[in-house]
């Protein structure tokens, strides 16, 4: 975990705290009366992933969550959760690697989940990590095979924000896209998707949408938004 991270100028307000409802929504708070607002907590009794779903952490876990108005076009914003998983592995190493569109993977497990909202102009960038587990659930892993206390967590949230403003403080066009497609585990394998779709994933559109070709030829491209569920078809 000592793979070297960004560095940002614009001075941030940051908390840390044992436990919070949402680290999502604190920082939205914060940012609406000071810009850009880092909120770090240990436990959310209240986390979400994507689309609302609930989020279930490690008994040593860190949540960290963002809260700024980009520079950045609001039409490029959905680039940011691709940004954000770039942040991550720059703080967290080769070690993982990223599944499109929000996921953090190691050794074939879940990780981590990036969570991008945005709300009344407000762009609120989190990051969930199961620092250790001992016991996970089936398809859930850590990040580490052994316990290192709670600075290590800390430490790796307060980088990850560090970096993410970083890269967001450049153009939006210069984008770490091809860093993100080196990355993304998703590229290259069959997937299905819900509400309905399978193919195959080849490619990152400049807008981050996942390129897909299907059985027929035909060439579709999935953002995030318009879909619920991506899954990577095994032994294919």
């Amino acid at each position: 975990l000592d793979s070297p991270g960004g560095d940002v100028d614009t001075p941030y307000s940051l908390e840390v705290h044992e436990e919070v409802p949402s680290t999502q929504d604190l920082a939205r708070r914060r940012a609406a009366a000071e810009r850009p607002a880092v909120v770090i907590a240990h436990r959310q009794s209240q986390g979400r992933g994507r689309s609302g779903a609930p989020w279930v952490s490690a008994p040593r876990g860190i949540a960290v969550s963002i809260g700024l108005v980009p520079e950045w076009p609001q039409e490029t914003w959905p680039r940011i959760p691709l940004v954000a998983g770039v942040a991550a592995r720059r703080v967290l190493g080769p070690a993982v690697t990223l599944k499109w569109p929000n996921d953090i993977v190691r050794s074939g497990r879940k990780v981590g989940g990036i969570l991008v909202e945005a709300v009344d102009g407000t762009v609120v960038a989190g990051m969930g990590l199961n620092v250790h587990w001992s016991d996970p659930p089936d398809g859930i892993g850590a990040l580490l095979e052994h316990d290192p206390g709670p600075e290590e967590g800390q430490r790796v949230a307060e980088r990850w924000a560090r970096t993410l403003m970083a890269l967001l403080s450049s153009r939006a066009d210069d984008w770490p896209r091809d860093e993100y497609v080196a990355a993304c585990e998703t590229i290259g394998q069959e997937i299905v998707w819900e509400p309905a779709g399978a193919g195959r994933a080849v490619g990152l559109a400049a807008d981050g949408a996942l390129v897909v070709e299907t059985a027929d030829g035909t060439t579709v491209e999935l953002r995030s938004g318009e879909i619920r569920h991506v899954r990577t078809i095994r032994g294919r």
